[in-house]
């Protein structure tokens, strides 16, 4: 199917759903990373314009992303429990409207590119005073939710992944090694990096285990000069440990070159970690933290092999495939420094 077809076939849906007279009055591509689709639409019926936006699969997407039924799922979740995220409208599972599943979500406004959220002059304020907080405090709502009080089907509790304590962190690793094992090609670095983790599991055991956004970083949320509008992108939420998501937002390449601004390249961490432990009422581990941070960069070391491997196999070629690609040594060094870092701190 050709993406120039995309516009008629959801007017042409739409119209069916609704069962009125709809038209598509916009339609603008948007920048949806490398394993998504972002459409904005605005789509007027009668009298009233609806702003939307339509979000679904790449031709190919990483294996560990949530399929979209239960991505919406986690969507609605998420905005169920308070925290600021555009609100889900609906979820359509027929391939045969653009060739993939997809699901259509409020627009909200704001801007989530990371060097626009670290460095343009009109976010100063926002970032001295705000910023940390507004994300420490939804990061904490997301938290809220758990197994003993959510509401997912049954294929997306499988899919949420493992929910014992004991286990977690040995069932996380073993899908790592699965993957890592798969590319085919030898890797020392990430090799030492999971066996060093094998090592210390037991010191590191989660507490309790609540449902963790799996990508919360700086490019993952949306903000103006007034403050945050939303977070974004829930495709690798799964249960976990809470101090995933905080070393996830605390690693080195999530700072776009604000390196001393260890929170995203905007904030410091005892400022971040005040913030969240004030709104979620636990306390924060600074090496548990450092620990998630280092299975995080093993994460994406993998990661970034697999999105060069797309570009490289012909299935989805694109020069941000490549660049990501040659930058698994960055990882792997970093990985391998905040093993150091923390075994000192031990």
């Amino acid at each position: 199917m050709e993406r120039s077809e995309w516009k008629s076939r959801v007017e042409n849906y739409l119209q069916d759903k609704f069962g009125s007279d709809i038209q598509v009055t916009y339609w603008k591509e948007l920048s949806g990373g490398a394993c998504q689709d972002n459409i904005a639409l605005d789509y007027k019926l009668n009298s009233r314009t609806e702003s939307l936006v339509l979000r679904t699969d790449k031709a190919a997407s990483l294996l560990s992303s949530l399929p979209k039924k239960s991505e919406f799922q986690v969507a609605e979740t998420i905005y169920k429990s308070g925290a600021l995220t555009p609100k889900p409208i609906l979820y359509e599972s027929n391939t045969e409207v653009l060739g993939n599943p997809f699901y259509l979500m409020e627009r909200i406004t704001g801007n989530a590119n990371s060097r626009y959220l670290i460095k343009d002059n009109s976010l100063n304020q926002y970032r001295k005073k705000g910023m940390a907080q507004d994300l420490a405090r939804n990061l904490a709502k997301i938290h809220t939710n758990t197994i003993e009080n959510s509401h997912f089907d049954k294929d997306t509790l499988v899919l949420l992944g493992e929910t014992n304590n004991e286990l977690y962190i040995k069932s996380s690793i073993d899908k790592l090694k699965e993957t890592i094992n798969s590319l085919g090609e030898p890797h020392p670095a990430i090799a030492i990096a999971i066996n060093w983790v094998e090592s210390v599991i037991d010191q590191f055991k989660p507490t309790d285990i609540c449902l963790v956004h799996g990508d919360f970083r700086t490019g993952n949320f949306m903000v103006t000069p007034e403050g945050l509008t939303g977070i974004l992108d829930y495709e690798f939420a799964h249960w976990g440990d809470r101090h995933e998501d905080i070393g996830w937002l605390c690693m080195r390449d999530w700072r776009f070159g604000k390196v001393m601004k260890e929170v995203g390249g905007f904030a410091d961490r005892k400022e971040f970690y005040d913030a969240y432990e004030n709104a979620s009422g636990v306390a924060v581990d600074p090496k548990k933290v450092c620990f998630w941070e280092i299975i995080g960069n093993l994460r994406w070391a993998t990661g970034s092999i697999q999105q060069a491997e797309r570009h490289l196999s012909g299935k989805d070629k694109g020069i941000e495939l490549a660049a990501i690609g040659r930058r698994t040594c960055e990882m792997e060094f970093e990985m391998l420094n905040l093993i150091e870092k923390l075994e000192k701190l031990n």
